[in-house]
C-alpha cells in the first residue's frame, strides 16, 4: 500500500489552464502549493518576452522539479548564440532541461517515495510562427501541440471539476474575452470542489501577432461576487428546467395525504404546467 507521503504528493494541487482561441491565448493558474504538511503560495507561471517573441510557461508537479527545470531552461536561454524564431524550438530546449533534471533526480525522488509527476504548458508566438501556439509537455520531455484537433484548451493538475464547463462552452472561434470568462468559471468550479486549489490566480493574455504577454493577478475578493452571481444563475436555470419528463417518474409516487387526511397529488406551479402541456 502506498504511504501517506506519496498520496499527498500525487494529489493534484494545481489548476493551470491554457486556452488557444482564434484571436489569442489565455492562461490561468492558481498559486497554492504543498510543502511537506504546509500550504504555501507561489507563482506557477513564468513569462518571457522580447522583441519578436513572447511566451509563458505554466507547471504542475513537484516544486523542486519545477524550480530546477526552470533554472536550467533560463540558463540555456541566456547562453544561446542566436535568438530562436519558432516557439517549438524553445519547447525543445525546455524538454531538454526537463530530461536533464529527470536523469539527475528521478531515482532519488523514487527512493524517497516521491513521483516525478511534472507537466508544463508553454504558449506564445515567435517571429516565424504563423500563429500563436500552445504546447503540453509530459514528464518524459515529449510534447504535443494543443488546439490542432478541435480541443482549444488543456488543464494540468486538477482537471475533473473545470473540464465539463469548458467542454460545453469553449470553441476555437470564440474570442479571448469569452475564453477568459469560461476559464474563470472553470477555476471557480475547481476551487469550490478541490480544497487544494485557491486564490490568488495569475492570468496571462497574449493576442495573436502582438508578441506581447500581459499579466494580471486576481485576489479572492475580486471574484467572489462573480462566483455568487454564477451560483444563483445555475440554481435558477435548474429550477426553470421543463418538468414534463420529471412528472413521468414522479407521477408513479403514491399520493400525499393533506392535513385533513385526504390524499392529493402534488401539482406543478403554473409556469411548469404551461411548459409540460406545450
Amino acid at each position: 500500500m502506498k504511504n501517506q507521503q506519496i498520496e499527498e504528493f500525487e494529489r493534484p494541487m494545481t489548476f493551470c489552464l491554457g486556452m488557444k482561441v482564434q484571436d489569442g491565448l489565455v492562461g490561468i493558474a492558481d498559486t497554492r502549493i504543498l510543502a511537506g504538511n504546509e500550504i504555501q503560495y507561489a507563482r506557477k507561471v513564468s513569462v518571457y518576452q522580447e522583441e519578436g517573441q513572447a511566451f509563458f510557461v505554466m507547471t504542475s508537479g513537484l516544486r523542486s522539479v519545477r524550480d530546477k527545470t526552470i533554472t536550467y531552461f533560463e540558463e540555456m536561454l541566456e547562453e544561446r548564440v542566436t535568438k530562436e524564431r519558432r516557439l517549438f524550438k524553445a519547447v525543445n530546449a525546455f524538454a531538454e532541461a526537463l530530461r536533464r533534471v529527470s536523469e539527475e533526480d528521478r531515482a532519488a525522488l523514487h527512493a524517497g517515495e516521491l513521483q516525478f509527476n511534472f507537466h508544463a504548458l508553454i504558449g506564445g508566438q515567435f517571429a516565424d510562427d504563423p500563429e500563436h501556439k500552445l504546447y503540453l509537455i509530459y514528464p518524459e520531455g515529449n510534447w504535443v501541440e494543443v488546439g490542432t484537433l478541435g480541443t482549444p484548451y488543456q488543464i494540468i493538475g486538477a482537471s475533473r471539476y473545470g473540464k465539463p464547463i469548458i467542454d460545453r462552452c469553449l470553441r476555437f472561434h470564440d474570442d479571448m474575452r469569452f475564453a477568459f470568462k469560461v476559464g474563470t468559471l472553470a477555476f471557480d468550479a475547481t476551487r469550490i470542489s478541490a480544497v487544494d486549489v485557491d486564490f490568488p490566480i495569475h492570468v496571462v493574455l497574449c493576442r495573436k501577432d502582438s508578441f506581447q504577454m500581459v499579466e494580471h493577478t486576481y485576489q479572492r475578493d475580486d471574484l467572489l461576487a462573480l462566483s455568487a452571481w454564477w451560483n444563483e444563475r445555475m440554481r435558477s436555470a435548474v429550477d426553470g428546467l421543463p418538468a414534463q419528463w420529471i412528472e413521468e417518474a414522479f407521477s408513479k409516487l403514491s399520493p400525499v395525504p393533506d392535513h385533513t387526511g385526504h390524499e392529493h397529488t402534488p401539482r406543478l406551479d403554473p409556469e411548469q404546467e404551461a411548459l409540460s402541456s406545450s
